[in-house]
């Protein structure tokens, strides 16, 4: 396995552009984070920027008595972590092949191939994709196969290995699966972070990350499973969008619900991006000094 040597400044981040990721949030999530907590759970990681900023930050306290477990339910975002978290020198390699050879035929060639049963190009495919696709979605049909045109960049950036090996990195000691939100164990004083397909009232909203989608009954067993935590003493810490479902989901104790404004940039039509409502919702009690 590789460890490459990082300048000073070299801080880990997302490698993939992600759908609702929360980089922009990240001000009002770390000052909401726990003051202290033992081990870490992000069960949707998607890009895992709250994950990368604690960690920078030396707030998750691995190797210290404190772990880190990522997971979640897409086969290719989770093997493409555990592809970098092992070495990503051969990943680097073929994004950099992938690149020299972007353009629009090949793209469709590269999204054609559904079958990879090498885990170094299942992680290339899944970056390669992730950067040139159109707005960064990771969308699937009923057969899990990916079917996102392609993006009208013209100097996509496939290949970025400095950020590759930060994250290598950053990932050491890191527990990384594939499971379902529900599969995951936290005990007395853990954190979770949920970040789930959000809710949305329209046929267009995005929640299919995955071969299955994620609909009312899988919200509804979240909230469950945060009543589990909440009396199993975790502190839990959640986002999702504003719509009337998820405020009478969480509308009683234990939960705390607060307003964000957040940025939305997938709609097709460019009118129809911008601020909107946020929630962010909890089990425990005021601002940190997280920031």
């Amino acid at each position: 396995m590789s460890q490459p040597t990082l300048p000073n400044f070299q801080r880990a981040k997302p490698f993939v552009k992600w759908v609702g990721g929360k980089r922009s949030l990240l001000p009002e999530l770390l000052r909401r984070v726990p003051a202290q907590f033992k081990n870490y759970y992000e069960p949707f990681v998607g890009g895992g920027a709250l994950f990368y900023t604690l960690n920078n930050k030396g707030i998750i306290d691995i190797g210290g008595g404190g772990q880190a477990f990522l997971s979640d339910v897409n086969f290719d975002l989770i093997i493409t972590y555990q592809v970098i978290q092992r070495d990503p020198e051969p990943l680097i390699a073929k994004l950099r092949e992938y690149a020299a050879k972007h353009n629009k035929g090949y793209y469709y060639h590269i999204r054609s191939q559904h079958q990879l049963d090498d885990r170094v190009e299942i992680a290339a495919r899944f970056i390669y994709l992730n950067k040139t696709c159109f707005n960064g979605l990771w969308r699937v049909n009923s057969k899990g196969e990916f079917n996102v045109p392609i993006g009208s960049y013209e100097n996509p950036a496939i290949c970025q290995p400095e950020d590759l090996r930060a994250c290598h990195v950053s990932l050491q000691a890191v527990e990384i699966t594939l499971c379902d939100f529900c599969d995951i164990a936290p005990c007395t004083d853990d954190f979770v972070y949920f970040d789930p397909p959000y809710h949305t009232q329209t046929s267009s909203g995005f929640t299919k990350y995955a071969q299955d989608d994620f609909g009312e009954g899988e919200h509804k067993a979240l909230r469950d499973l945060c009543r589990c935590l909440h009396e199993r003493g975790v502190f839990f810490m959640l986002s999702n969008s504003d719509t009337p479902l998820v405020r009478a989901l969480y509308a009683d104790a234990p939960f705390r619900i607060e307003v964000m404004q957040a940025p939305r940039m997938v709609n097709r039509n460019p009118t129809g991006r911008g601020a909107i409502n946020e929630l962010l919702i909890r089990n425990y009690g005021k601002e940190t000094d997280g920031e």
